[in-house]
């Protein structure tokens, strides 16, 4: 089975290209449903912006060069208000409350720290801010596949497969309010637990 590109390292646990959309139907409807300032975290070369609306105001962060330079040509291309600049989800350079809704797809699985990025996302959201995201998950617990995901955890990579991302949301101090989980082929044609939805702040405000 190939391996995938995560943020320059690679995957093997999962056949879905990690710098491309999430293989659902779902993706663009959530997406296209979000309005105002639409900060997207590690946005690769773009993939996602033809799903946003075309009035948005898009900020993209991009820690790659080359990926910030093919961003820039596609929202040309496409014609929207945005910006893509270097930079980190763990640091993110921006205001507190100063962001409508935060997209990252493929991002939680390889940060160093998924605790402070998740912060992050709450600081910058202003209040009644949508977060969407789509991830690759951990499996079930104590099936071979996680004992798997396990395995290749342990190694120095970036993409880390055996995340609770979904709970690590919810103890994040988000409501998750759509929520789809869909399986994609991975290692000897088992399927890879995968999710994409949309969560709100628990409460009115954000984190320092």
């Amino acid at each position: 089975m190939p391996a995938h590109t995560v943020r320059g390292q690679t995957c093997p646990m999962t056949t879905q290209d990690l710098d491309s959309p999430p293989r659902t139907s779902l993706w663009p409807a959530l997406l296209s449903a979000l309005r105002g300032t639409v900060l997207e975290l590690g946005p690769g070369a773009g993939g996602n912006l033809r799903y946003f609306a075309p009035d948005v105001r898009w900020l993209g962060i991009e820690p790659r060069k080359t990926a910030r330079d093919a961003t820039r040509t596609e929202v040309a291309r496409l014609g929207l208000r945005g910006q893509v600049l270097p930079g980190h989800a763990e640091e993110l350079e921006l205001a507190d409350a100063s962001v409508d809704a935060v997209v990252c797809s493929f991002v939680l699985c390889a940060v160093a720290d998924q605790a402070t990025v998740l912060r992050q996302v709450r600081r910058v959201l202003r209040p009644g801010g949508r977060f969407v995201f789509a991830e690759h998950v951990a499996a079930p617990a104590g099936t071979w596949l996680r004992r798997g995901q396990n395995l290749l955890a342990a190694f120095p990579v970036r993409c880390r497969p055996n995340r609770e991302t979904a709970r690590a949301i919810a103890n994040a101090g988000f409501t998750v309010v759509d929520l789809h989980r869909f399986k994609i082929p991975g290692p000897f044609g088992l399927g890879v637990q995968h999710l994409a939805g949309a969560a709100e702040l628990t409460t009115e405000g954000h984190l320092s």
